[in-house]
């Protein structure tokens, strides 16, 4: 294997080098302070390795595997959000003590999934890789610490389990049917083939099932139904995990296998909108009725999943380039909202609205993070959230799709509603004395840090979303025959 291999596979190097060295870790004594310490060194080195091997190109395992702009990209996006949560799970009062290096190592391979991930282009190392990046968030939901008789963790990593499995088996299951049809799991391969069989019923149905897996990950309607117990039930930490960078990585392998469809396709394209409409209505009408920050989240989380799949409506470039500058945007939104959680309830408990009365008097740098992550969440501008919607808008309306963008326009002044009721709690009620919140100089990094991303994409977002259009406008070109490639096989 040359130093090209070796580079251009370096951000999953790290990762897998983190866990084998977390695995020792694990073995020892005092664990748990060392364990955190590696967790946030690999954290910080995967950064530096995917901001190195940024541009590298090629493929990798006889074609199953690519090395392209678009992974690269999102490597970095993935690495930086697991240094994130890494500043977001400090402490882990919410875990048992003797489990917790345990922890950062399914946390580390979670993520290391989530990277390989968005470079397999083939349907075996696609179902590899979900698998590795969704087995350690099930151990890691019922890893909470019981609480006054309290097992809502049980009861969410049940649903966590049995519905990931449900929605695997079912991805298998259209799987072997686009396999059948078109005798290939390359989806560069797989895709132009389907296209002449692609208003037969075997096609669409076995595309529908494939999709199951990543709508279960991105929280779509009908897959949500874990969302909210989950939230609940899990770690204030584990819930800011799964919140955010699984979404990333589902939007990912959507465009991946979105974007091999031929630009006219009126199945997919209602498929696509009903899935949109209903995430939409659903996550922000019940979120309407919660008390429960986490539980808020969660549903307001499959409306934004509603929002993103309005970009893959319209079947073009600039409809995937829009979807995933607004999962990203919404993964640094929904990070600012856990780490307020994480530092207004220091013991790990879950966090009523109520409970944020006189934040602005009990810490102002986490009453403004929340501020600037929940107008973010509304879509009010100058924040990423209202940019990222500006785009999808854009983009649907740019192919036609009038009705989809009034119902979208409807459900965000529907959320403005329940996210400003948020605002109002912490910012404008005051609350019996509590105890001043004084933060460590990591969580006031974070603080700032998630403060920067989610103002600077929205204001000044040219460059990021010209850094994503041309990432995606590499998904579907011909791999480059980098010396990475030649080492590792070619195209299949």
């Amino acid at each position: 294997m040359t130093v090209a291999t070796l580079q251009a596979f370096l951000p999953e190097l790290v990762l897998l080098l983190g866990a084998l060295g977390l695995f020792v870790v694990c073995l020892g004594e005092g664990r748990g302070r060392r364990a955190r310490a590696v967790a946030s060194g690999v954290a910080l080195l995967a950064v530096g390795a995917s901001a190195v091997s940024l541009t590298q190109s090629g493929v990798l395992f006889d074609g199953t595997y690519r090395v392209d702009a678009f992974s690269q990209l999102l490597k970095v996006v993935l690495a930086f959000g697991y240094l994130l949560v890494m500043l977001v799970s400090r402490r882990l009062p919410a875990i048992r003590g003797e489990i917790q290096p345990e922890y950062y190592l399914l946390l580390d391979l979670s993520v290391s999934g989530l990277v390989m991930l968005v470079s397999c282009v083939d349907l075996i190392t696609l179902v590899v890789a979900l698998e590795l990046a969704a087995f350690p968030l099930y151990l890691m939901v019922p890893m909470r610490l019981e609480a006054h008789g309290q097992k809502s963790q049980m009861e969410g990593a049940i649903k966590y389990v049995m519905f990931g499995i449900a929605a695997n088996g079912v991805m298998l299951f259209g799987m072997s049917y686009l396999f059948g049809l078109t005798g290939t799991t390359s989806l560069p391969l797989l895709f132009p083939r389907l296209q002449p069989l692609m208003h037969s019923p075997l096609a669409l149905v076995g595309l529908a099932m494939t999709f199951c897996g990543l709508y279960y990950k991105l929280a779509v309607f009908p897959f949500h139904f874990w969302t909210p117990d989950v939230y609940q039930g899990a770690a204030n930490e584990t819930a800011s995990l799964i919140a955010s960078l699984p979404k990333v990585g589902a939007v990912a392998v959507l465009i991946r296998l979105v974007s091999l469809s031929a630009p006219d396709n009126p199945p997919l394209v209602l498929f696509m909108t009903v899935l949109a409409c209903a995430s939409m209505f659903y996550g922000n009408l019940i979120a309407l009725q919660q008390t429960d920050f986490k539980r808020l989240l969660g549903f307001s989380g499959i409306a934004h999943a509603g929002y993103a799949l309005i970009g893959f409506v319209t079947l073009d470039r600039a409809g995937y380039s829009a979807a995933l500058y607004y999962i990203v945007g919404y993964a640094f939104m929904v990070l600012a909202c856990f780490t307020v959680i994480c530092h207004v309830a220091p013991d790990g408990e879950n966090l009523s609205l109520e409970q944020l009365g006189g934040l602005h008097r009990r810490s102002p740098l986490l009453a403004l993070t929340l501020l600037v992550g929940v107008f973010a969440l509304a879509g009010i501008p100058p924040f990423v959230g209202f940019m990222g919607k500006f785009n999808l808008l854009v983009a649907a309306l740019g192919r036609g799709h009038l009705w989809l963008v009034i119902i979208a326009m409807v459900n965000a002044a529907i959320g403005v509603y329940y996210y400003l009721s948020v605002v109002r709690e912490a910012c404008l009620r005051e609350a019996p004395e509590r105890a001043p919140i004084v933060l460590p100089w990591s969580s006031r990094l974070l603080c700032v840090l998630l403060i920067a991303a989610i103002v600077v994409l929205g204001v000044a977002p040219g460059r990021f979303l010209d850094s994503v259009a041309t990432s995606v406008a590499c998904v579907n070109a011909a791999p480059s025959m980098a010396p990475a490639a030649l080492v590792a096989g070619g195209a299949r």
